[in-house]
């Protein structure tokens, strides 16, 4: 879950959210289980933030640059036939799908996404664990494509909303898995797989409301009875600190920049995958 949900959506929306969340709460300590009180109410801060930023983020993409794209758009899509909505809906559940496996295989957009990721528990408050950072993330650029060609942005933001907003229940270990629909939709326990930093889970899973792109592209594993999920960071952040969680990543990378020593080194810092190092022969770096 990414990009940024306008302030004003996630205030109309805001007491359901936190319903959802008490009953949640309630239903772990009926099973005997330790609600993660600490973790939500990081998860909460977190949350404020994200909205903030995203603020800033509305004003420059949805109504700076997305307004740019559209005068140059080359058409304009007639979205009072049903049919164009339904196609607006796939375009972008399709492209949140490469936003997302890129989050997760570019390391500066990495850099955003891995504060949602830090969850060391999966509840329905770690889906509002978000970045502070949304312009950096580079999501909005998966969306802007669909301007040019002639979707209202209006229509293309509100659909990716509406796409996220739909994302909050899959944040949860209280569903078990959901029989035929598995094999379509995005369940809780597809998303699991997602968050969870096992071996053989870890890069799976990208789908937003569909799952089907995981399927046709390769990147869809089932979640196992027998595997016992460990949620979080393949190394824990062990912080609540919200400025620590949101920010963790981008000091690593800081950290890896300046002990890089060719241009190279740089590049792969920024783009490669999370964790790629230069391969070291003698006392020289070979990429």
């Amino acid at each position: 879950m990414e990009l940024y949900h306008s302030p004003a959506v996630a205030l109309v929306y805001l007491p359901a959210i936190l319903l959802a969340m008490a009953i949640e709460a309630v239903l772990y300590t009926r099973r005997n289980a330790h609600y993660p009180w600490k973790d939500s109410i990081s998860s909460l801060a977190i949350m404020a933030g994200h909205s903030l930023a995203g603020a800033t983020t509305n004003a420059l993409i949805t109504t700076g640059l997305a307004v740019v794209v559209w005068h140059f758009r080359l058409a304009t899509i007639d979205l009072g036939n049903w049919w164009n909505i339904v196609l607006l809906f796939l375009l972008v559940d399709f492209a949140y799908y490469w936003y997302h496996r890129a989050a997760h295989r570019v390391r500066l957009m990495w850099g955003s996404h891995s504060a949602h990721h830090s969850a060391e528990e999966l509840t329905l408050s770690a889906a509002y664990r978000l970045n502070w950072t949304p312009i950096l993330s580079g999501s909005w650029l998966f969306y802007l494509p669909m301007v040019w060609i002639g979707f209202d942005p209006v229509w293309v933001f509100g659909m990716v909303s509406v796409n996220l907003l739909y994302q909050f229940w899959l944040h949860t270990t209280l569903i078990p898995p959901l029989g035929v629909l598995e094999y379509v939709i995005t369940t809780p326990s597809a998303h699991r797989v997602h968050h969870a930093s096992n071996d053989e889970y870890i890069d799976q899973n990208y789908g937003g409301t569909l799952i089907v792109w995981d399927r046709l592209f390769g990147t869809y594993t089932a979640e196992s009875p027998e595997v016992a999920i460990r949620y979080g960071l393949v190394h824990p952040i062990k912080s609540l600190n919200p400025l620590v969680i949101v920010f963790h990543e981008f000091r690593e990378i800081l950290r890896d920049l300046t002990s890089a020593r060719t241009w190279r080194e740089r590049a792969g810092y920024l783009l490669a995958p999370p964790g790629w190092r230069p391969a070291l022969r003698g006392d020289r770096a070979v990429e």
